[in-house]
């Protein structure tokens, strides 16, 4: 078998809190209005996302895990996931704000819909100034007095809303309440499932529709974690040149990498596909003598096969992505 690092066609989403900046900011190529998510690497069905170039053009990962199994995704996460590919992979432009919303765990997910849960991380990239999250609850609450702020239009008003920056970035655990403010542009890493149960949604119409979304109030109700967390955000080193740990979860692993000049980067021991996201700059990685472009916006995903590479950029930086 020949593995090489592989680059997705993204796969296009309308959302009606989407804008523009993924195709002026991030060079992506479309002819749609209002999108909000470029699914970079997905396995979703429908939504699957196909090889760009190479022997493998026009597979997608399904595709290569049928034909490579563990070869392709790793021994353990091969046994562990059944062949299933376990992560979806987004940039997210909202203009808008998103509804605000929590996601089911894996046993929720698997009773209800068949489906993974939706652990998640985001990573802040250049947004406008203004821009905020928000995330979980600011004051001490249960059921009941939640299901009165929900009745009276006011559940804005006991949650956590932060400003961010580029290179902020939050984990975003199942049963957290969340949502992604106006004027955000972030990496996303998710488990693949694209389960999501709106709580609020400012009473807004879809222009496409006329109609307002559906909202999930009582499936929500019992996927909440209504448990206060002294804080929220994820502080980490950006030493350059190395990989700096960013997220440590049981269902996918994150470092940062500021890159400068030349950085050899050992895979032999992950045992596991990686993928990276460029989140600023540009690079390029190296293997077995063939150089692979990534600028920001950009995503490459290397088979479990691939032991080694490195990196050679006049500044860029990359979340590196594995389990």
């Amino acid at each position: 078998m020949k593995f090489y690092p592989l680059k997705f066609k993204p796969v296009f989403h309308y959302r009606i809190w989407g804008g523009d900046k993924l195709r002026t900011d991030l060079h992506k190529v479309y002819d749609q209005d209002s999108i909000g998510e470029s699914w970079e690497i997905s396995a979703v069905p429908e939504s699957e996302t196909v090889v760009e170039h190479g022997i493998y053009k026009g597979k997608t990962i399904n595709d290569l895990i049928k034909d490579f199994k563990a070869d392709f995704l790793g021994e353990d996460t091969y046994q562990q996931y059944g062949g299933a590919f376990p992560l979806l992979i987004k940039f997210i432009d909202a203009k808008k704000p998103l509804s605000i919303q929590v996601h089911p765990n894996n046993k929720l997910a698997r009773e209800r819909h068949d489906s993974f849960g939706k652990n998640e991380m985001w990573y802040i990239m250049p947004s406008f100034e203004d821009a905020t999250i928000t995330v979980g609850f600011k004051e001490q609450i249960d059921k009941n007095s939640y299901q009165k702020h929900l009745d009276n239009n006011t559940i804005t008003d006991v949650l956590n809303e932060f400003p961010v920056k580029a290179g902020d970035a939050f984990y975003i655990p199942t049963g957290r309440v969340h949502a992604i403010g106006a004027g955000v542009v972030l990496a996303e890493i998710q488990q693949s499932s694209d389960v999501t149960y709106r709580i609020y949604d400012y009473d807004r119409k879809d222009v496409k529709t006329g109609k307002k979304r559906e909202l999930h109030t009582e499936m929500a109700l019992e996927a909440i974690d209504f448990e206060l967390h002294d804080t929220y955000h994820t502080d980490y080193s950006r030493t350059k040149n190395q990989a700096n740990e960013l997220i440590n979860s049981p269902y996918f692993k994150t470092n940062f990498l500021k890159i400068k000049g030349k950085q050899q980067r050992d895979l032999s021991q992950m045992n596991s596909f990686v993928i990276y996201m460029c989140v600023k700059g540009a690079a390029s990685l190296i293997y077995e003598k063939q150089t692979y472009s990534m600028t920001q916006g950009e995503c490459l995903l290397l088979p479990a096969g691939i032991e080694a590479v490195s990196f050679k950029a006049k500044t860029a930086q990359l979340i590196e992505v594995y389990l």
